[in-house]
């Protein structure tokens, strides 16, 4: 594959660190069992990565989602956000920090404020 420079992309990456107010087992057993499932089950192509790290010792986590573009994300958000599968990620964990990297619409970026999104743009690479 070739590759290019500073080619931008309508891809949107999603970082989202936590701190796990739960039981480690609790919490593993939600992300393989429930969540992941969840997001797999959807059989979507625009959900390119859904991956979650856990640092057990510190109690901490990374979730890095990637989308094929902001209106795969928005979409995917809009059946999410309020959902019993969202209520139960906020019982298990405190985000510390919520990332956006990539264009988003407006309308979203305001449905998304409550999370207090870091967001930015795209301005050069390699692909």
């Amino acid at each position: 594959m070739k590759k290019e420079l500073n080619k931008k992309s309508d891809e949107v990456t999603v970082i989202v660190e936590v701190t796990l107010k739960g039981n480690i087992e609790d919490v593993k057993k939600y992300i393989r069992d429930e969540q992941c499932p969840l997001f797999f089950n959807l059989n979507d192509d625009g959900i390119k990565r859904f991956d979650w790290f856990l640092n057990e010792s510190e109690k901490t986590g990374t979730l890095i989602e990637i989308f094929e573009n902001s209106n795969v994300w928005e979409e995917l958000g809009n059946k999410i956000l309020g959902s019993p599968i969202n209520i139960r990620f906020m019982e298990l964990f405190n985000v510390e920090k919520f990332t956006v990297l990539g264009d988003i619409n407006e309308s979203f970026k305001s449905k998304i404020q409550a999370m207090n999104p870091v967001i930015k743009t795209y301005v050069g690479g390699i692909r």
